[in-house]
């Protein structure tokens, strides 16, 4: 079992910046790759970005590429989602999640096997 604990949500205006954290416990985090995905309210979760186990490999969403960051600390079992020139429509719950495989690459939903509770971001226009 892998537990993760999202935090650093918030609100926001349009155009500043917030850093989220993917607290992880449990068996080694090291070995999976980790992915954020963002669920806004009458919508499905869709893919942010992701990041492979050892941290080499990054996958964006064309939505946030250039304004997000993914990275991600083994040494402390945290991984990271940076959110620059925020904007209106990137309002969601954020969550973070352990793929069952090391690579980064998925995209799905349902090649995460684990997943966090959620942090709400806000922005305002």
């Amino acid at each position: 079992q892998v537990q993760l604990v999202e935090s650093g949500g918030g609100l926001v205006q349009a155009g500043g910046s917030l850093r989220l954290s993917c607290a992880a416990s449990g068996r080694t985090f090291t070995s999976y790759a980790m992915g954020w995905f963002r669920q806004a309210p009458g919508k499905e979760r869709e893919f942010v970005a992701a990041i492979s186990a050892s941290g080499g490999s990054t996958y964006y969403a064309d939505s946030v590429k250039g304004r997000f960051l993914i990275s991600r600390d083994n040494a402390k079992n945290t991984g990271y989602l940076q959110m620059n020139s925020l904007k209106p429509e990137d309002t969601a719950g954020y969550y973070c999640a352990a793929d069952r495989t090391p690579y980064g690459t998925n995209r799905q939903v349902s090649s995460y096997e684990y997943w966090g509770q959620g942090t709400q971001v806000t922005v305002s226009s």
